[in-house]
């Protein structure tokens, strides 16, 4: 049975094949409703135990992923997990590095990559992806996802 977000839930990004994706910081309180079925969390350090299946990617803040092999791994399944399960993406505040790697799962949903920061900020955060670099890193994902 599929058990994804609510559509409305307070940061879930509707992907064009109808994929939801929550998005959040860590450093605010975890959102009423739901609890993720599965996480990846993109912090320079590890992050704390959580009560559901997760995924540490090191990415220190404002920075790209250490292992970019990893992190096309790990975003992979997260992309292929959202199809049923509730996928929860999340650094400490929830833009950068968040909205980076909800933009390179854009691409893995068919968004154009050089389209996928804009779809970000216009279905999740306005402020999403905040360097230069991260927003190379997710024009640049298709050929990063190619194995």
């Amino acid at each position: 049975m599929t058990q994804t977000w609510n559509p409305t839930a307070p940061g879930v990004l509707r992907l064009p094949s109808g994929r939801l994706v929550r998005g959040r910081g860590l450093r605010h309180a975890l959102p009423a409703g739901q609890l993720p079925q599965f996480g990846v969390y993109l912090l320079g350090k590890q992050p704390p135990t959580a009560d559901w299946e997760t995924r540490w990617l090191r990415w220190p803040d404002f920075r790209l992923p250490a292992d970019r092999d990893q992190a096309r791994d790990m975003l992979r399944e997260a992309w292929e997990r959202a199809a049923a399960e509730r996928v929860e993406i999340a650094c400490a505040g929830g833009r950068g590095r968040t909205g980076t790697a909800l933009a390179c799962l854009a691409v893995l949903d068919g968004v154009p990559a050089g389209e996928a920061v804009a779809y970000v900020r216009a279905h999740y955060d306005r402020h999403a992806v905040e360097t230069p670099w991260q927003r190379r890193y997710a024009e640049r994902f298709t050929d990063a996802a190619r194995t």
